[in-house]
Formats: structure tokens, sequence, C-alpha cells
């Protein structure tokens, strides 16, 4: 099978499209003939070292496609079903992936469409989690335009919780579509949060990583009510907690339900770009470049 890898770290330039053995599922996992995958930082922060150090490293977590093979176990899908999910040996970018993690693709979406969910809702669905938000929660997302905080401002609407989120002023029109309300970055923005809630917020969340937590902590009255995705020596210095995408706090059940969430129409999260899996380099560049509205994807097949 076809799989994008790198055999040292570096710029774009070191990806590769090489043919590996083809994977099989063990118990409880299935194989995917996949048609799309998922773009994700964590890909190009890899690649330059900043993460794993061993070599050579295939790339990707998440990935839509058609089953192709079943796992000792597995009776809840069948051969032949559109699925997307995780790949957990970070092997997506490939013609053919083992997913551990998998739902059925809600009727509406292409395969596109669905290999851009996995990691954005699987990570908004956890921190809110850990957060508690519920109905009549007052949530501020750190933020909020981009894929993660996007999903995380739905799935708080959806649970009738009350969202103010941070983002530049050219996105406040995107997050009031999304029934948010909006405040810009910069300096004065404890002040801003304020005007629209003057005693502050119940709950903060961090997606953008960009150094506010004291200002978090002060609008949600103590560390104990922020969680960060994005800023682990922040939390480390504020004793805000870090949520982690380990096997053990994973919220694999935000797969199983968004997909009523979309085919209600309160949950959409755009696909930015699409590259076909030769181009990935490119797909590099732009993921690393930073300034885009959703999610990018590979398409495979």
């Amino acid at each position: 099978m076809n799989a994008a890898r790198f055999s040292q770290f570096g710029g774009p330039e070191v990806l590769e499209i090489v043919d590996l053995p083809d994977l099989h599922p063990g118990p409880g996992q299935i194989r995917s003939a996949v048609r799309a995958a998922g773009i994700n930082a964590s890909d190009w922060k890899k690649r330059k070292g900043q993460m794993d150090r061993d070599l050579p490293q295939t790339l990707g977590y998440e990935a839509a496609g058609i089953v192709d093979e079943l796992g000792e176990g597995v009776t809840d899908v069948g051969i032949g079903d559109r699925v997307f999910g995780f790949c957990i040996d970070g092997a997506a970018q490939a013609e053919l992936a083992v997913l551990t993690y998998y739902a059925p693709i809600p009727p509406s979406l292409n395969f596109a469409g669905a290999a851009a969910l996995p990691a954005a809702v699987e990570t908004a669905t956890r921190a809110l989690d850990q957060l508690g938000v519920g109905s009549g929660s007052s949530l501020l997302i750190n933020g909020a335009s981009g894929s993660v905080g996007s999903a995380a401002v739905q799935l708080a609407v959806a649970r009738g919780a009350r969202v103010i989120g941070i983002a530049s002023p050219s996105n406040h029109d995107y997050l009031r579509s999304l029934s948010a309300e909006p405040v810009a970055y910069g300096e004065g923005l404890v002040e801003r949060v304020r005007a629209f809630a003057p005693d502050g917020v119940d709950l903060a969340l961090d997606v953008a990583g960009s150094g506010i937590l004291p200002e978090l902590i002060e609008l949600a009255s103590g560390p104990e009510h922020v969680v960060t995705i994005a800023d682990f020596g922040g939390a480390q210095q504020y004793g805000v907690r870090f949520s982690r995408g380990d096997d053990a706090g994973r919220a694999i059940h935000a797969l199983t339900e968004i997909g009523e969430l979309i085919e209600s129409g309160r949950f959409a999260l755009p696909v930015a770009q699409t590259f076909p899996l030769a181009q990935i380099a490119e797909a590099h560049r732009v993921s690393e470049n930073g300034h885009m509205r959703g999610k990018l994807v590979l398409l495979v097949g």
C-alpha cells in the first residue's frame, strides 16, 4: 500500500510516498480502505522532530473510508460500510488504515467531511466533559474559530451553554453564525468579556495556547474552572488542567454521538482545503502557516 512517511526530520520536502506492507486489524479493530485522511498540527510537529524521535515515521491519526477487513470480535460494522475514526498507530495517511475507534459516517457527509471530524470532535468533547459544561453554563473559549474551537462552540451550545468566543475580528460573523458571542484578542480582553458577562464566566477553555491563562483564570474565578489543550507550560505554572488525548482520557463516545447533531443541522465542521496524497508536502506547508478556517484533508484513492 502507498503511505506517507518521512525518514529524516526537516521541512515538508522530507515527506515521501512509499510502498509499505498491507496492515491487518487485531481483535476489536477494523481495516479501512482510506478515502480521506485529516491533517493536524501534530503531523508537521512530528515531521520537525518536536514530538516522537523515532525514524522513520508514518503520519495521520484520523481517516474515513470503507471497511474491507474485520478484526476478531467485531460485530458492529460490516465489510463495505462507510466509517470514520482513529488510527492510533499514526498511519492513517495511507491507502489502508487500521482503526481502533470508529463510527458510521453520517449519511449527509462525504469522506472528506467525515475525515475532518475525529480529532476536533473528540478533543472538544473531552475538554467540555472535563469542565462539566452543561445547560445553563457560561463558557469562554480562547481560539473559538479553528476546527477544535468551533467544534467546542457548537457542542457547548448543543448542551445548552452560553458561549463567548475569543477570535480575530474577521471570524466574528462566523462565530455569531454558531450562536457564540465574539470578542477580539489583545489588550483589554478582560474588559471586553465583562461587557458581555459583568460577573465573569463559569468556565473557560483554552484552545489557542496564546498565553492568556491568567486572564481566563480571572474571568472564570479560579484555575479549577479552566482547561487548556494547548499550553502545557502555562497549565503547570498556573495550576490549570491540561487535557490529554491518551487512551484513558479519550472521549470516544463523541464519534457515535456526533452523527445526530450533524443530521439535525446543529453541527458542521468545514473542510478548508483538500489535497491528493501525493501533494502532502504542500498540505503541510498550508497547515504550518495556520491561517485557515476549517480542516485540511488528504484525499486517498
